[in-house]
């Protein structure tokens, strides 16, 4: 529902695609019980292109409410990534796509992801399967985070406990389950 409400452009997405993956998780922040941010992760969608040398996890959305405190999106990454650490030890890459009409990749950099690949548009309608819709057509790119090998042996970033420490702005909790 949040996604849907805050997203730029919400690509159509069923129920079974999300939760019919060996891992996937979805959060939320929020303060004071209204949700100001959300996000879905799960194996990546083209994991058939991906070198088989990782264990990927792919974000597949984070939309972030119009009215959420400053640096939202670069806090929450943070406090995501590092609870994926802990509950799937065994990913070693974190993956995401930015639709380059609509984003230009600004949380990505602040949240010291590397710019990896940049993707032109290409249909994945092929003469044995038909796919929806095209809702984008713009040119992707690829953006990683290495969690390394054993993510458990990286050190955790310390001083993440929020974005909003001494500017007056609420302390946001992140919330995350494997069910929907």
């Amino acid at each position: 529902m949040y996604n849907e409400m805050w997203h730029s452009r919400l690509p159509v997405t069923s129920h079974s695609n999300m939760i019919r993956n060996t891992r996937k998780i979805f959060y939320g922040a929020e303060y004071e019980g209204h949700c100001y941010a959300s996000a879905m992760w799960t194996d990546p969608v083209a994991n058939n292109r991906l070198s088989k040398a990782y264990v990927w996890l792919e974000l597949r959305r984070l939309a972030i409410a119009p009215d959420a405190p400053k640096f939202t999106a670069t806090w929450m990454i943070a406090k995501m990534i590092k609870d994926i650490k802990k509950k799937f030890p065994e990913v070693t890459r974190l993956v995401s796509y930015q639709d380059t009409e609509v984003h230009t990749g600004t949380i990505y950099s602040a949240a010291n992801w590397k710019r990896d690949a940049v993707s032109t548009f290409r249909d994945w309608t092929t003469g044995n399967r038909k796919r929806n819709d095209l809702q984008s057509k713009s040119d992707k790119i690829r953006w990683i985070y290495e969690l390394g090998k054993a993510n458990e042996q990286q050190p955790v970033s310390k001083g993440t406990q929020t974005h909003s420490e001494g500017q007056g702005a609420p302390m946001l909790s992140l919330w995350g389950t494997t069910t929907l």
